[in-house]
């Protein structure tokens, strides 16, 4: 029997492992989902099967779901529909304020919805789900869908103030709009084109939002030819004979339009002022406008590069780690310290949960899983949720930094994503910025991460330096004699077997399994020796030795034929395509991600030449899909360009008019610039989406003046009066649809509501492109077309006249 020469107990392997919850103990389950499948669903099915998976459980244990990403995702999602909504009722709002009829305000309004849900149609056809993005590219669009509409309806009311029959009107204001709507349709829509050709993380986060803005553009103009004319034709009344409309004036309302129509002349009137004055001093006016814009574009740098910007999702995620080798009790008692330090910083009536995960997960499932890379029982997570209504996160962990590392020197602190965002965004790193060293001298190489760790611990912005692989994990080194074992009648291979069997159990040598036959479950029986009588080098001298060959002398023990010594090892082997790799890894406070890799990249360069040879430094993590999106981006900002240049080119079968039009983009480059320079918003990958957005729809305007213009040109009126007559008819629907976009993007650059921060770059760089884009539509563009068509009028008269010259001398 066992118990003659054993103590045997029904007992656990060695605890590697410790959760708690609220200071209790507990066990931790986490659900993983696949990529295609539905956040929502997920755990709506999920929490669905824990009362029934409760039922057959003692009652004394508790199930309690603790971190749930699909409350952030709601109210993500409900953010961004209020966000539409929003957009929608104060476009509307300025829609009715312009034309001054429900008639006409109604017929545009209906065809928002329609345009979203076919959008949403489209993008259920093609399996997109409805998220963030697909739902941010619609509150996005919905400035932009009634752009269609409102150029129609306008036309149309113009046709009508001329005193022509309602049908006539309608069928001639469509009629004339019909090519240049398709053509700014066509020019926002196919900016987005350089969006598909992104990779990475951007590119699954840009395509759906791009699909959802270009169907219910499509969508938009279908409507505006063919269900816009026909409400027209039911709802829309001619101008009564006296002059007013026929709705009469008697109420408050047509009183305030009245006062508003009459500002509004006096506006037109004052902007053709302008306008004249500007065309007079065309040389002067355009150099100096110009010049403006392109030194705006200075003010880029200053802005600051970021990925993509933080979201405060009301959850703190905190790494520790005690000096490599901590007993897991240990690092428990530390982590009780710490908790009680953060409640000083924290208070109690914010904390919604505090979860502790200490050690190293039992499954390697979980081990592959776990973002926060543990290596051994020294490291602890702590996961702090807050409450709704909470102060700033970052300022929490701002403040926590500070009193943590100077409460527990030695201890190393680094606060993680805990939000499923900036998880995405570091493709399950800890940290946005990631140093490896990559190479097979990992002596050599250690030396010089210790110098460069030195060096990126002064870099400003940078925050939570560390090496992930500590070198210091203390090791007993045993050296056996092998003459005197040989003598022992032991091997190398005896004495390393009874070592393993004495300090980890038998189950790592002779895996032994006993069934129980009264419930059929197999339980692995395991001999050790008791931890708590290891307990120094002269109990660990004192393990005999003994093997199953032959006979062996009972007093053999470690001590007899070995010597011990106490060194340090590396704690956890890394590889990154085969090769052994030291990772720095980083993240950053109060500084914009680019500059802090910029100087990150100045000190990897410096730190090259001290490489071993065999080795290289690589920087990956958030910079470089950073770097990658912005290169894809930069190069999808000069396509679209060139795409907007040649579909222009094809519509007015001429090279220099698209070129005229081109040529007031730097203005809302510049207004971009300067928004996120006042709003001290980085620029980031939804502000470049912004910025490709803003290529569109500053073009689509420009269309509709140039239009005008080059029509005027054909009927034989002079190229000056041909600029000043297109700006001065078309500023009410430029300037309506302007406002409109601008409208139905300021909900979307507050940023409110939960995941706001998100895509509120991309709301305030199309505010400010579009702002002074639109005063490059109504100012620039046409200046450089009166003057350019000036100047062809003068060289084709001087050609005439030389040409005339020639022939009478003849």
């Amino acid at each position: 029997m066992c118990a003659t020469v054993a103590h045997v107990i029904d007992g656990y392997a060695p605890q590697t492992n410790i959760v708690r919850i609220d200071g209790k103990r507990a066990a931790l389950l986490q659900v993983e989902k696949t990529g295609s499948a539905s956040t929502l669903t997920i755990i709506q099915q999920v929490k669905a099967m824990l009362p029934k998976i409760a039922a057959g459980l003692p009652k004394a244990l508790k199930i309690t779901p603790l971190s749930d990403q699909s409350v952030f995702v709601k109210a993500a999602i409900s953010g961004v529909v209020r966000e539409a909504l929003i957009a929608a009722c104060l476009t509307a709002a300025m829609i009715l304020l312009f034309l001054g009829s429900w008639r006409a305000t109604l017929i545009i309004a209906v065809s928002i919805p329609l345009a979203v849900l076919t959008s949403l149609i489209a993008l259920a056809a093609l399996g997109q789900t409805i998220n963030i993005m697909t739902l941010g590219g619609l509150a996005l669009a919905v400035g932009i869908l009634v752009d269609d509409a409102t150029v129609a309806i306008e036309n149309i009311t113009h046709h009508l103030e001329k005193g022509e029959p309602l049908h006539d009107a309608i069928l001639n204001g469509s009629g004339e709009i019909a090519v240049p709507t398709f053509v700014s349709t066509l020019s926002i829509c196919i900016v987005f084109v350089p969006m598909f050709l992104l990779s990475g993380v951007a590119r699954y986060l840009f395509v759906p939002l791009a699909e959802a803005v270009v169907f219910a553009m499509c969508a938009s103009y279908f409507f505006s030819r063919t269900l816009i004319p026909t409400l027209a034709m039911y709802l829309m009344r001619a101008p009564s004979k006296a002059g007013g409309s026929a709705r009469g004036r008697t109420n408050v309302f047509a009183r305030f339009q009245a006062r508003f129509e009459h500002h509004f002349e006096a506006l037109r009137n004052r902007y053709r002022a302008i306008l004249q004055r500007a065309i007079a001093k065309r040389r002067r006016f355009l150099p100096i406008y110009l010049a403006l814009c392109l030194a705006s574009l200075a003010l880029i740098p200053f802005a600051g590069r970021d990925f993509f910007p933080a979201v405060d999702t009301g959850e703190i995620r905190l790494h520790l780690r005690a000096p490599t080798g901590t007993r897991i009790e240990e690092t428990a008692r530390l982590t009780d310290q710490v908790e009680a330090k953060l409640r000083t910083v924290i208070p109690r009536s914010e904390q919604a949960a505090v979860l502790d995960n200490i050690g190293v997960p039992v499954s390697g499932i979980n081990l592959t899983y776990d973002s926060s890379d543990p290596i051994g029982s020294e490291d602890a997570d702590i996961m702090i949720t807050l409450k709704p209504n909470h102060k700033s996160t970052a300022r929490y962990v701002a403040q926590l930094r500070n009193v943590l590392g100077t409460a527990f020197p030695g201890v190393t602190f680094a606060f993680l994503p805990a939000d499923i965002v900036s998880q995405i965004l570091n493709f399950g790193l800890p940290a946005p910025i990631d140093v490896q060293i990559v190479g097979n001298k990992l002596a050599e190489n250690r030396v010089v991460a210790d110098r460069l760790l030195a060096q990126l611990r002064s870099v400003r912005g940078l925050v939570d330096a560390r090496i992930q692989q500590p070198g210091d994990e203390p090791t007993i080194n045993v050296d056996v004699d092998r003459t005197k074992a040989m003598q022992a009648g032991l091997t190398q291979r005896d004495v390393a077997q009874n070592l393993l069997i004495a300090l980890s159990g038998s189950s790592q040598t002779t895996p032994n399994f006993w069934l129980d036959p009264k419930n059929g479950v197999s339980y692995p029986l395991m001999a050790e020796v008791p931890q708590y009588d290891i307990h120094s080098l002269q109990t660990l001298s004192n393990i005999p030795l003994t093997t199953n060959q032959i006979t062996v002398d009972p007093q053999n023990q470690l001590g007899t034929l070995g010597t011990m010594s106490r060194s340090s090892q590396q704690a956890v082997v890394s590889h990154y395509n085969v090769q052994p790799v030291l990772d720095i890894f980083a993240s950053t406070q109060g500084r914009d991600l680019g500059g802090v890799a910029s100087d990150v990249t100045k000190l990897v360069d410096d730190a090259r030449a001290q490489l071993p040879p065999g080795s290289s430094i690589v920087i990956r993590g958030q910079v470089q899909s950073m770097n990658e999106s912005f290169a894809g981006l930069g190069a999808g900002l000069v396509f679209a360009i060139a795409l907007v240049y040649l579909l222009m080119v094809v519509n007015f079968q001429s090279w220099l008019d698209p070129l005229i039009i081109i040529s007031g983009l730097p203005g809302s480059l510049a207004g971009i610039a300067w928004m996120l320079f006042a709003t001290h918003t980085t620029l980031s990958v939804p502000a470049l989406t912004g910025t490709i957005l803003c290529i569109g729809i500053a073009t689509a305007n420009s269309v509709l003046v140039i239009n005008t213009a080059r029509e005027s040109l054909q009927s034989g009126i002079e190229p000056l009066v041909a600029a000043l007559d297109a700006g001065f008819d078309r500023f009410r629907p430029v300037l309506m649809t302007a406002l409109a976009m601008l409208i139905g993007m300021l909900p979307m650059a507050l940023g409110l509501g939960d995941g706001g921060e998100q895509n509120a770059p991309l709301g305030r760089a199309v505010i400010g492109g579009l702002a002074i884009g639109t005063l490059s539509t109504l100012m620039f563009v046409p200046v450089v077309f009166g003057m350019v068509h000036a100047w062809l009028a003068t060289r084709r008269a001087h050609r005439a006249a030389d040409a005339s010259l020639t022939a009478h001398a003849r």
